[in-house]
């Protein structure tokens, strides 16, 4: 059996089904300090009355005072799971520095069978985002971090989240990463790989499926006259999934509003956002520093 969470390792272990005890035969490196590290799991109830797992690693005895600096990440689509897994450069870039890290488990995903994915899919998409709103709300409610402390991550799909996130509830938040983002969701269909999302999404070219997804695609619902924390936005130029102009054109937009907005392109990596490791390395330490910039650092 191979096993892995949030600070361990893949790990293959020898046992017997249906006896007690088993062996650790071999393990994967650690790359950062886990001891120290508690992982729990709390629900949070989405606007229908949905309950929404997620996870959170944090240290030992955090304390809830609402001042910890917390990053809440999440994807919601094509039936992709969110599982706890080990990331050695989001452990040393922020647990060991006393981060929190919160993992949510939103609709649209496939944590729980194909109904998980459907409730979120096409019409009924702004349940994902719903989902995820309650996630945030909910660990601002037990105190964990708030707010100007709290800040968001996700990529693709996820970075479609980011982008909801950013126009729907900017209150909430205090740094969004936004990476390789989908954004114009009125021209998604037309650019790339997009066309074999619209089972995903739905077809805005057709005007009943373009009234629900207008009413959360981020690039149209971006307003001059409301406040947006300091967004980063990553892309690539050769991206061959998600084209890069999703990401030019939201960043124009805001400029364009007079908002306060980062941007990094890299001309190599494709849809992954880098290259080869060093690359990988540059973005991650990117994000990282920018987040730990907007939120303050660990008590």
């Amino acid at each position: 059996m191979t096993t892995a969470d949030f600070v361990t390792p893949s790990s293959l272990y020898f046992g017997t089904i249906g006896q007690p005890g088993r062996e650790k035969l071999k393990g994967l490196p650690a790359f950062f300090k886990g001891d120290g590290l508690e992982i729990q799991q709390f629900e949070a109830t989405s606007r229908d009355g949905t309950r929404v797992p997620y996870f959170q690693v944090s240290r030992q005895g955090l304390a809830l005072n609402g001042r910890n600096p917390t990053l809440l990440y999440g994807y919601g689509g094509f039936e992709i799971s969110m599982m706890p897994n080990y990331s050695p450069g989001m452990g040393a870039s922020w647990l060991e520095r006393g981060g929190t890290y919160i993992l949510a488990n939103i609709r649209g995903g496939g944590e729980f069978g194909p109904r998980w994915h459907e409730a979120a899919r096409k019409a009924n998409r702004q349940r994902a985002y719903d989902d995820f709103i309650a996630v945030a709300e909910d660990v601002i409610r037990r105190k964990v971090t708030s707010p100007q402390h709290l800040g968001i991550q996700g990529g693709s799909n996820g970075g479609l989240l980011m982008g909801v996130m950013l126009t729907q509830r900017p209150d909430l938040f205090g740094a969004v990463v936004c990476q390789v983002p989908l954004l114009d969701m009125r021209r998604f269909h037309k650019l790339l790989a997009g066309a074999s999302w619209v089972d995903e999404y739905g077809n805005p070219e057709q005007s009943a499926e373009w009234e629900y997804i207008s009413k959360y695609s981020p690039y149209q619902n971006v307003r001059r006259d409301r406040k947006y924390p300091k967004v980063l936005f990553t892309t690539s130029t050769r991206d061959d999934r998600v084209h890069p102009g999703h990401a030019r054109k939201m960043v124009a937009r805001m400029k364009e509003y007079g908002k306060d907005v980062l941007y990094f392109e890299n001309i190599e990596g494709g849809h992954g956002g880098s290259a080869d490791n060093k690359q990988a390395a540059f973005m991650n330490a990117l994000a990282y520093t920018y987040l730990w910039k907007q939120l303050g650092t660990a008590n």
